[in-house]
């Protein structure tokens, strides 16, 4: 069985004491309340890049061009005990967008410096890969979380 599509983007700038990635407290849905990169659903008949896209526009309002988005890898998401929530991501990283990220229903955007990225606030597979992808290298990991739906128990990349 394939897994629902999704895709995530993170946006990186340079800040002024250094690089600094674009992350938002999700206020909704799926992971309410955790701190996230922009995240969507692939649809039926579009690619990862297009909803990348897509995605950025409505949830920060920022202008991205699929030629911008560098691909990061891939991350499976596997929930046994809530199948509904399994998904597998293909990972962006982007530099350049036209626009300034704005709050909108979906996330409150904050920009934070790449040594302090709120790993405890984040999904708990997130500090075994994302700093390793927001340094320029790329991830193709599996992480099935337990029981308690919150807590990785297995890892395979």
């Amino acid at each position: 069985m394939s897994l629902p599509e999704v895709c995530v983007v993170f946006l990186l700038r340079r800040g002024a004491d250094g690089a600094e990635v674009l992350l938002g407290r999700k206020r909704a849905g799926l992971g309410r309340g955790k701190v996230v990169g922009i995240c969507v659903e692939v649809d039926p008949g579009e690619g990862a890049d297009e909803a990348a896209v897509r995605e950025a526009r409505k949830s920060l309002g920022v202008r991205v061009e699929a030629s911008d988005l560098l691909f990061a890898g891939t991350v499976e998401y596997h929930f046994p005990t809530r199948r509904a929530w399994s998904r597998q991501a293909t990972v962006f990283v982007c530099r350049r967008w036209r626009g300034d990220p704005v709050e909108r229903d979906g996330m409150t955007p904050q920009w934070y410096g790449l040594d302090a990225v709120p790993y405890a606030r984040m999904w708990d597979d997130a500090s075994r890969w994302l700093p390793g992808v927001l340094r320029g290298g790329t991830v193709d990991a599996r992480f099935t979380f337990g029981a308690d739906l919150a807590t990785v128990v297995l890892t395979a990349e």
